[in-house]
């Protein structure tokens, strides 16, 4: 549209692009053009004092008007053409330049919008600093893959090592839902369907083969090795497979012991990770790796948001009055399920304190999410929020390893650059040894594998982005009959428990219930069982337990808020029918046993209210607890009342 009809007589050998080299604003984006294009052509800075001799065709009035590109026959551009040329020289950016040259109406907007910004370059100058700072390059991702897969790694490791000593007590053979009969079921279930394949689809766990006590600790101590191996960095692709398929199988046969929201999201983060990892077997030197696929970072970005801006939807959208009001701090820090004593001195806040709190959660979840998609300086915001949001949780609440894999989650809103800024000098000249020379841009080793690799990662990307988007729009209220391929695809997907929706305390508890479970060997006298973490006696402080989860401690809270009969705490009666029998591995996950020698003849469960005391009756009693009795939770039972279980 604006190609001159000059060209110049001495063309360059490679593409050449002529700019005002005084001006800051300029010099940026010309540095990112020439990266992107990975140095397709050359730049000179207008103040260069052989330009005018090399190309006489030119006055200096022409150089100082706009951006010039000289391609290698000698054809110049001038203003946006120039700027397209240039982000033509790599095949990504080609189509700008087609869609120019396509459309005059663009073609127009296009020199219009570059003539604006000429003449502005003050305001826009301020606007790239406060946007991208003063690294418009396109950015590198290297230490932050490498960081982030390391983070991953010792959070699996967490998620394996805690569920191992439990696994037994939990779903064991002598634990409160025995994964073999659990398999036993759904086997005779599938038998009368006469399901045969579809079976591993719909039940995807590898206690298929094998659910006795050592294959389930055998499970737990592969995953830990593997996330260890992870950790060095051997065989990233295949461990976090291997990871993803192991807790899976775990996540299906533990039932309500695993089916907690960070079970579900570290499943679906290590399956998205799966395609951030480099092919390789054995450590590399970082820029020896290709770099991490744009796609992969966004995808895991995109869960990011749907992780944080779902967990404020969800909060209005409850109508919760607690929430609305800005209320609901002034209860949560007593009524979650495993405080801290940190979360104790929170609670003495003033209410004006805990609404404000509550204010900037809600600003946290719904409006930084929308940063994640914003130009740099803005994504640095939102990890910064987002951070101080989750150790927040954390100093006052043990969510397991939920909060730090949000926390690493939103390492992937840095680049390379702002991690550089962080980074201490002893760090910096680690990872300048792990960065090693620059790479060839040679093509992969393994081209085909490659490819195929990432063409998997694309479908799994459309896949989580179809199936968040149904899910998103669930969450707003708007439903309606899908295509019957959508209906399909989430039917089939939906084991896998790798896509799904999020957002704790939807409504707030606004009061604390506890289950006392004891026992007794005449029916009068009355011993309680202590657990290892959840309130129980009063002057036992809250402690930090994250990211182990005492998935039994855990369960009982759950348990308080509704009643024995509900079919979601069946799993209660069958705790209560093995402490009659007196089952080791369930005896394991408590931390007394009030009867020693032989097991109680009854068990009955008391419930509590249980609240946080003041300051004052904390310096008077020493308590960090006061209850009132509730009456009884379940009456006295033997072991007769099992008896068909």
């Amino acid at each position: 549209m604006s190609q001159t009809t000059l060209r110049v007589a001495a063309p360059p050998e490679k593409p050449l692009l002529i700019f005002d080299g005084a001006c800051t604003f300029c010099s940026l984006w010309v540095q990112r053009w020439q990266r992107f294009s990975h140095g397709a052509f050359d730049c000179v800075p207008l103040l260069d004092p052989g330009l005018a001799a090399r190309f006489p065709e030119l006055t200096q009035e022409q150089f100082e008007r706009a951006v010039h590109f000289i391609s290698t026959d000698g054809s110049i551009f001038v203003g946006a053409e120039a700027v397209f040329h240039a982000l033509a020289c790599h095949s990504n950016g080609a189509w700008l330049m087609d869609w120019y040259r396509q459309s005059p109406a663009f073609a127009r907007s296009a020199e219009a919008v570059y003539g604006f910004v000429a003449g502005h370059r003050g305001f826009f100058s301020f606007f790239t600093r406060l946007l991208w700072g003063r690294q418009v390059q396109p950015p590198s991702y290297a230490i932050v893959r490498w960081l982030f897969l390391r983070a991953l790694g010792l959070i699996y490791l967490a998620a394996f090592l805690s569920l191992w000593p439990q696994v037994t007590g939990l779903i064991g053979n002598q634990g409160i839902i025995p994964a073999e009969q659990t398999m036993s079921a759904v086997r005779s279930e599938m038998d009368l369907q006469h399901m045969h394949i579809q079976r591993y689809q719909l039940v995807p766990t590898l206690c298929w083969f094998n659910a006795k006590d050592s294959f389930l600790k055998f499970q737990c101590g592969a995953g830990a090795l593997l996330a260890i191996l992870l950790v060095v960095d051997i065989a990233p692709v295949p461990c976090l497979f291997l990871l993803w398929l192991l807790y899976l199988s775990l996540v299906i046969v533990g039932r309500d012991f695993l089916g907690f929201q960070w079970d579900n999201l570290l499943l679906e983060t290590g399956l998205f990770a799966i395609f951030l990892a480099p092919l390789q077997l054995l450590p590399h030197r970082l820029r020896a790796q290709p770099p991490p696929p744009r796609f992969a970072i966004w995808l895991l970005r995109w869960l990011l948001f749907q992780l944080m801006f779902e967990s404020g939807c969800v909060k209005l959208l409850s109508r919760d009055p607690s929430w609305r009001n800005l209320t609901a701090l002034e209860v949560h820090y007593e009524t979650q399920p495993l405080p801290t004593w940190i979360g104790w001195y929170a609670h003495q806040l003033p209410a004006p304190a805990q609404k404000l709190c509550c204010a900037a959660m809600f600003a946290i979840e719904l409006g930084l999410p929308w940063l994640i998609f914003a130009p740099r300086r803005p994504r640095q915001l939102a990890c910064f929020g987002f951070a101080l949001l989750q150790v927040c949780i954390l100093l006052t609440g043990n969510y397991c390893f939920f909060n730090y894999l949000t926390l690493a989650l939103a390492l992937l809103l840095l680049d390379d650059a702002a991690l550089e800024g962080l980074l201490s000098g002893r760090w910096l000249a680690r990872f300048s040894q792990k960065l090693g020379p620059a790479r060839a841009d040679s093509p992969p080793r393994y081209v085909i594998a490659s490819r195929l690799f990432h063409f998997c990662g694309f479908v799994v990307a459309g896949v989580a982005v179809v199936i968040s988007l149904i899910l998103l729009a669930g969450t707003f209220g708007i439903r309606g009959p899908l295509p019957h391929p959508m209906v399909r695809l989430c039917s089939a997907v939906a084991p896998l428990r790798s896509f799904n929706s999020y957002g704790l305390f939807a409504v707030m508890t606004v009061s604390r219930s506890e289950i006392s479970v004891e026992g007794s060997q005449d029916g009068a006298h009355w011993l309680p069982y202590e657990f290892n973490y959840k309130p129980g006696p009063l002057g036992r402080r809250p402690g930090f337990v994250a990211p182990h989860q005492p998935r039994l401690d855990w369960q009982m809270w759950f348990a308080a808020l509704g009643s024995y009969r509900d079919n979601r705490n069946q799993w209660f009666l069958r705790f209560c029918g093995r402490l009659l029998a007196g089952s080791p591995p369930v005896l394991g996950l408590l931390e007394r046993n009030p009867f020693p020698l032989s097991p109680p003849r009854y068990i009955r469960a008391v419930l509590y209210d249980y609240r946080f005391t003041d300051l004052a009756a904390r310096h008077q009693t020493g308590d960090w607890w006061q209850r009132q009795p509730l009456g009884l939770y379940l009456p006295p039972v033997s072991l007769s009342d099992f008896s068909g279980n």
